[in-house]
């Protein structure tokens, strides 16, 4: 295998953390993504992965604040639709590059398929470590009570664990295509809500302004 395509867990969790910390030093939803890595890059499609879901989770906290208007809540709203289209399509582009590097190993006699594909795992991924990032704080405020830290070492204890399991789940999947053992197929997404030609509600709006 070439030198580019030794891709692990350890490397998708080293990145995820790595832009999780980087949105957190301004910790603003406008901060812009200074993203380190060169644009050809598989590091650099998972470190935009999970800058799109640390920005959204927090698009996410915002848009439960009992102080926004609903004007604001419809305009995070979209701002949420328009994220979750970027994040599929960011998901599909890293799937491009397992395609690129694994679609055209040989296989082995009964070679089963993987109904989930690899970059759907690292999204997974992605976003675990958001959820251990954030429970990871909870246990170390201190304007809670020893309940809710016992609550949150508790629930981090289970995320770590899960962490722990899907990194052994990438990097048996990627062996596997190295074997040949198993393979992967992609089927897109084919979202119809986000396109004016294929959402109802949109393009029945035009027809009625044309009719």
């Amino acid at each position: 295998m070439s030198e580019k395509s030794a891709i692990t867990s350890t490397l998708c969790n080293e990145i995820f953390e790595q832009a999780i910390s980087d949105y957190h030093i301004p910790n603003h939803i406008e901060a812009p993504e200074k993203n380190p890595y060169p644009a050809d890059s598989i590091e650099h499609l998972l470190y935009h992965k999970n800058w799109i879901d640390t920005v959204q989770w927090h698009f996410e906290d915002e848009i439960r604040s009992p102080d926004l208007a609903g004007p604001e809540v419809l305009k995070l709203k979209r701002r949420i639709d328009s994220s979750n289209q970027v994040r599929t399509d960011t998901v599909e582009l890293i799937d491009d590059w397992f395609l690129n590097e694994y679609g055209d190993l040989p296989r082995q006699p009964g070679a089963r398929q993987n109904s989930e594909t690899p970059a759907w795992l690292i999204d997974r991924m992605s976003i675990l470590a958001l959820k251990v990032y954030h429970w990871r704080e909870q246990t170390e405020r201190t304007d809670v009570d020893e309940a809710h830290l016992a609550n949150a070492n508790s629930k981090l204890a289970i995320l770590l664990e899960q962490q722990r399991d899907l990194a052994r789940c990438l990097d048996e999947l990627v062996e596997d295509f190295q074997k040949g053992v198993r393979y992967m197929k992609v089927y897109r997404q084919m979202k119809m809500y986000n396109d004016e030609k294929l959402n109802p509600v949109l393009y029945g709006r035009d027809q009625k302004k044309n009719g």
